[in-house]
């Protein structure tokens, strides 16, 4: 009886995991080079040839993450009034959203000593570093792992008991 348990909370799982957001967002933006065009755009960014340039990747290589990034409605291009030579690649409002996710794996990175924090980012207002980026709690209060549990929305019952 515990084994026929054990497989249906594996297969139960599986089907979550199947479902779970997390790896359609990872194919989209989870490697390396769409994180730094994203860090570049989020820096100012905004000609192929700037990005190229700041990051020194090729340029098929950055041809295609960005066309990979339009596609994803992470960026969009624009053409540049000033020489309609040149496309303007901009963040849009779901790319702008991914700023905490960005942020959150940087200051990550500068805590368990991968890169080096010498610049840091500040609020435009008082030039005060930014907190942590943390999971909070409905009431503001900062959780840790094994704090949180997943559970099914309300509207994912209702929807389940109506079938």
């Amino acid at each position: 009886m515990s084994g026929q348990r054990v497989a249906s909370g594996i297969d139960a799982f599986r089907e979550e995991a199947l479902s779970c957001p997390l790896p359609a967002a990872v194919e989209l933006i989870g490697e390396k080079w769409a994180f730094l065009i994203l860090r570049g755009a989020f820096n100012g960014l905004q000609h192929f040839e700037e990005f190229q340039a700041g990051l020194g990747i090729a340029r098929n290589i950055l041809s295609d993450r960005l066309g990979r990034l339009v596609a994803g409605d992470i960026l969009k291009r624009s053409p540049d009034n000033s020489d309609r030579r040149k496309v303007i690649y901009s963040l849009t409002e779901k790319g702008e959203a991914l700023l905490p996710v960005v942020l959150a794996l940087r200051q990550w990175g500068e805590a368990w000593g991968h890169g080096s924090p010498e610049i840091v980012l500040v609020d435009s207002r008082d030039r005060k570093p930014v907190r942590q980026i943390c999971v909070q709690a409905h009431d503001g209060r900062a959780l840790r792992f094994g704090e949180m549990i997943w559970a099914e929305t309300e509207s994912a019952g209702t929807q389940q008991a109506a079938e």
